[in-house]
């Protein structure tokens, strides 16, 4: 019970990233008895499928090594070339077998699971090498359960081999009234026979195991509720560096706006609550004003002064300021809505340059009211 108050239940599935973790360590579903299983129905089809062949050339062997001339057994030399030639038949005729089980041997074990190669497998652990902990491993949950599938399949074998000979007893005695070859090739097939059918008695065993090994791994990898608040501040990390790194990142786009100020041609204010800074190039054919900067209070103050130091020339429009404030990006363009009233403050901009260059008249007063959309107003 203080269990579950304290939230330390497995009751969350695993993540994603739980079960990637697993599979790198090796901790994926894997069944014994399925693999027992298609390892002897393997071998057992291979004895029916091949086991002509196999008998064949057993019997070969027999007359092969029952025949041979005195000169060749006195001879060291001869023996070692006949034993040779026997074994080079024998794995011959036992190629199909042993080729078919290591496919299946392969094949079998990555059914359930998949493919995988965990290299901490590979490393040694010493703790399985402490008599304690193998007393102790000797009585868990899984020890028994291993224990009861052994007895399990000691039983099922057991049924399943009296019925066979049963069924079989009949055959089994005919074998010794046959010719040798004969008697081979047939001993070859009820042996094989008989395993196939003591196989698919452990196929109820495989049956019970695959989804029981599912379930077991699915409920060892299942976490808490701690264990997946700890995951997630780590996968997307801790709510006070993420918001230190956000931080830094306004500190640095602040920096990179501030060095853009003294390239303006004017910064627009509230005009203390506000500022925008605008720059236009006529050279680009169809290019509207740039928005380079735009703060409020204290980067607007710092706009203002970088402008002084820059010479770069301040003008007052509330309504504008606030208008290209909220309705353009740093680096944008401003909306077609306040190409007019932006350029109306540029041409000013430009002739108290030309007048300051002594190469034209004041101008006039820059007008307060700039033709502004409604929808691009903002009165606060």
């Amino acid at each position: 019970m203080a269990e579950s108050e304290s939230g330390q239940d497995k009751t969350e599935e695993p993540t994603d990233k739980k079960i990637r973790d697993a599979r790198e360590k090796g901790e994926v579903a894997r069944s014994k008895e399925l693999n027992t299983v298609a390892v002897t129905l393997g071998g057992a089809g291979g004895l029916i499928a091949f086991g002509g062949h196999l008998a064949e050339t057993l019997m070969e062997l027999m007359r092969l090594n029952f025949s041979l001339s005195r000169d060749t057994l006195i001879n060291e030399q001869s023996m070692g070339t006949a034993l040779l030639l026997s074994g080079k038949m024998a794995l011959w005729a036992v190629q199909p077998v042993l080729i078919l089980l290591f496919v299946i041997s392969f094949v079998a074990p990555i059914a359930l699971g998949g493919f995988l190669f965990s290299g901490s497998l590979l490393q040694p652990k010493f703790s399985r090498m402490n008599p304690l902990s193998g007393i102790k491993r000797m009585f868990t949950l899984n020890a028994m359960t291993e224990l009861l599938k052994a007895m399990a399949k000691f039983f099922v074998i057991l049924l399943v081999a009296l019925v066979v000979l049963a069924n079989d007893r009949q055959a089994l005695l005919a074998i010794a009234n046959e010719p040798l070859e004969q008697a081979i090739i047939h001993s070859v097939q009820v042996v094989g026979w008989s395993a196939v059918w003591m196989a698919a008695g452990l196929l109820l065993i495989a049956a019970a195991d695959v989804p029981f090994q599912l379930w077991q791994t699915h409920n060892k990898l299942k976490m808490t509720k701690q264990e997946v608040k700890d995951e997630y501040k780590d996968s997307e990390g801790k709510p006070e560096v993420k918001q230190r790194i956000r931080q830094l990142q306004r500190e640095m786009s602040q920096r990179r706006m501030m060095a853009a100020v003294p390239e303006a041609d004017v910064i627009i204010t509230n005009p203390t609550h506000y500022a925008v800074a605008l720059k236009y190039d006529p050279e680009k054919g169809g290019a509207a004003p740039l928005l380079l900067a735009k703060g409020t209070d204290f980067v607007a103050l710092k706009m203002r002064e970088i402008g002084v130091e820059h010479k770069v020339q301040i003008l007052e429009s509330p309504a504008l300021a606030r208008a290209i404030y909220y309705s353009t990006e740093l680096e944008q363009e401003i909306p077609a809505g306040l190409y007019l009233a932006v350029a109306q403050v540029l041409a000013y901009v430009f002739q108290i340059r030309q007048y300051r260059a002594g190469k034209g008249k004041p101008p006039e007063p820059l007008k307060k009211d700039l033709p502004i959309p409604d929808d691009l107003r903002r009165d606060n």
